[in-house]
């Protein structure tokens, strides 16, 4: 996937998400999404290409890492915790999905109850009815 495309792509499943904001804390440089005043994703392009910075749990965040060259550890961002999607081939729109998504549940998750704009166990889910 292309940096440009990244990016719009990111920006666009974010805006999606209940209660994700928009903010600008770090300068024009720097995009951050939000939901409650926690961050759950940051696009740049200070590193030379456009970026997208992802919260993920340790375990998947090694997983990428290791499955995908377009997946590092996050930049400017704790190492275990966050990764870094860059332009390339081994990215896809799902993917980016996905992991947008998971994003904002880590963030949700941790997120008092009453504070939650979602229920992050049944988020996504379809309903049998």
């Amino acid at each position: 996937m292309k940096g440009a495309t990244l990016q719009e792509h990111a920006k666009s499943r974010a805006d999606e998400l209940p209660g994700a904001n928009l903010e600008h804390p770090f300068g024009p440089d720097w995009e951050v999404y939000k939901v409650r005043g926690k961050v759950f994703m940051l696009l740049t392009a200070v590193t030379g290409e456009p970026i997208v910075i992802l919260k993920t749990a340790p375990a998947d965040g090694e997983a990428l890492r290791s499955a995908h060259a377009d997946i590092t550890p996050g930049y400017h961002m704790n190492k275990r915790h966050w990764i870094t999607l860059s332009p390339g081939e081994s990215i896809d729109e799902a993917l980016v999905d996905e992991l947008a998504t998971e994003s904002y549940l880590l963030v949700v998750e941790n997120l008092p109850r009453t504070e939650r704009p979602i229920d992050p166990k049944t988020f996504g889910r379809k309903s049998c009815k």
